[in-house]
């Protein structure tokens, strides 16, 4: 099998639906696997409430990071690498990543292993903001280079 950039594309895009049919399942889930953690673990009842919060909060980040991703892959499909809506999609993708490590860090309040998440988000962040900046020079590059020409 040959494997090149539009393969690639076509694998990332269906991780894209496969996490947006998790996403989606978890939010239509949320409340009874909440409820059944809740009983297991034996926690007060409000941390429920504070759980419920913080998944629909985070969830919201979710499906922005997961269409910005929808439409940086479609750019990309078709020829337009460095563009400027690729920058802001990037720029889009690690705002929602350090939002969801607020509100992971907000959420170690009631429980404290949503620290580790919070600091996976964050460093998701930094990751993403590192290649937005990377594909922010190019752009920059690119745009001399087609005022030379």
């Amino acid at each position: 099998m040959n494997w090149n950039k539009d393969r690639s594309i076509v694998l990332s895009r269906i991780c894209v639906v496969l996490f947006a049919l998790l996403l989606a399942a978890l939010d239509t889930g949320a409340y009874w696997l909440v409820g059944l953690f809740i009983r297991l673990r034996g926690m007060p009842g409000q941390t429920c409430v504070f759980m419920m919060t913080s998944i629909y909060a985070g969830s919201v980040f979710g499906w922005i990071t997961l269409w910005m991703l929808w439409k940086l892959l479609g750019n990309m499909s078709s020829g337009r690498v460095f563009v400027s809506a690729n920058v802001r999609a990037m720029r889009t993708v690690s705002w929602c990543c350090a939002a969801v490590a607020v509100v992971c860090a907000l959420s170690t309040l009631y429980y404290l292993p949503f620290l580790v998440a919070a600091m996976a988000a964050a460093f998701m962040a930094l990751i993403v903001r590192i290649v937005k900046n990377a594909f922010q020079s190019a752009l920059e590059m690119k745009n001399e280079l087609d005022y030379t020409v």
